[in-house]
């Protein structure tokens, strides 16, 4: 069987390494791993299987994880992961979806087996893949280990992107670049909101002509009319009228790696009020991203930001920024570090970030939005469409 790995064994050593050194640090002797992005970082496993329990075990003193999937998606660990036969285990179907037994007695089974029953074991106790059935369900198997907490531990080794890894943000971001297009050429009065929708799909999927996207880990947001005030509404049927604004969010999805990127289009002829609320909001977009370098704290790169909208009598109480990279369903964002007022982490090369600074006021609301990559010197965008308000 083929295997289709996307890094170098060297690559995923590095990883691993870190993610050991941070355990021995914390007291660790056995992590699992729940999210999806954190199994793929650690050994490449990629396959639509999360909707069924499934987990990366980690080992201080084992040369590589074991990952534990539903016995039918052993194969795509053998696709996708660098892992021995011996790392590769499944569970039998009767687990799933079983009233009368747990798939994570399973998973405990193999922490029997590698001698970890009686250490301390981290899990992912605020992660969207571990439920709090499945953390009763290893206590009550594992009763002589020490439970501790190892929420974002590997996501904080994963902010910073190796450079074969920037290669396939970059690719997302062509991506993104060609979504933004087709969604402009599509809009038009007349077009109906999910025909919009779909052709963004169609070229999220399709990518470009040098390489293809995939499935993202969120929706496309198309927020019209009325619900152009609402940062995540998505589409209707209905066709779209002349004098609309759209606020829409795509995605360019490489090898799991996915950026997101927003922009506005206005169908008609925007009041002079409205234009000048865009151009406010680029004026601080590219203020905030001016302000990016290394050394430099979120916190910062906010009030950059902020100065703008302070200076025009406008104020924006959330989040201007979140961290990308992996992505699965149901979220793009690390879960880090945020660009935000009180956010002390600092910049260093190699974080990426979506500095979404979108403006949603009581009667209008404008979203043109960057990803970008911390550079040695500054920041290099992630996608290259023009920061304006598109007016047809």
């Amino acid at each position: 069987m083929e295997r289709i790995l996307h890094f170098e064994r060297t690559e995923y050593a590095t990883r691993l390494a870190a993610v050991k050194a941070e355990m021995a640090k914390r007291g660790l002797d056995v992590l699992l791993v729940s999210e999806p992005p954190n199994q793929n970082y650690l050994t490449g496993y990629d396959a639509y299987s999360f909707y069924t329990p499934q987990m990366a075990i980690v080992a201080l003193d084992r040369d590589e994880p074991i990952m534990i999937t539903r016995g039918m998606d052993t194969m795509s660990s053998r696709i996708t992961t660098y892992l021995s036969d011996g790392s590769i285990r499944g569970f039998p179907d009767n687990y799933v979806n079983s009233t009368e037994r747990s798939a994570y007695d399973y998973v405990a089974t193999i922490v029997q087996e590698i001698g970890g029953d009686k250490g301390v074991i981290g899990v992912e106790m605020g992660g969207y893949y571990y439920s709090a059935r499945a953390h009763a369900d290893l206590v009550k198997a594992l009763p002589q280990a020490r439970f501790e907490d190892a929420d974002l531990l590997i996501n904080w080794i994963r902010l910073v992107k190796s450079p074969a890894e920037l290669a396939f943000m970059r690719q997302a971001g062509f991506i993104g670049d060609a979504v933004i297009k087709r969604v402009i050429e599509t809009a038009e009065p007349g077009v109906r909101e999910c025909d919009v929708a779909a052709a963004a799909y169609h070229q999220e999927i399709s990518g470009t002509p040098e390489f293809g996207g995939s499935y993202n880990s969120s929706v496309v947001h198309l927020c019209i009319g009325e619900r152009a005030l609402a940062p995540h509404s998505t589409w209707t049927d209905k066709p779209l009228s002349n004098n609309t604004v759209i606020n829409f969010e795509v995605h360019g999805t490489r090898r799991r790696y996915q950026i997101n990127v927003s922009r506005t289009v206005y169908l008609g002829k925007p009041s002079e009020d409205y234009v000048r609320l865009a151009d406010i909001a680029i004026e601080a977009l590219n203020a905030g991203l001016d302000s990016v370098r290394p050394g430099q704290a979120c916190s910062e790169v906010f009030a950059a930001f902020h100065k703008v909208l302070a200076r025009n009598g406008l104020e924006k109480n959330q989040r201007i920024g979140y961290p990308i990279g992996i992505s699965y369903p149901p979220s793009v964002a690390e879960r880090t570090a945020s660009i935000r007022k009180e956010e002390k982490t600092v910049l260093q090369p190699g974080m990426c970030f979506h500095m979404m600074t979108g403006l949603w006021l009581e009667d209008q609301s404008v979203t043109i939005t960057q990803p970008f990559v911390v550079t040695e010197k500054g920041y290099e965008p992630l996608t290259h469409r023009p920061r304006t308000l598109v007016v047809k």
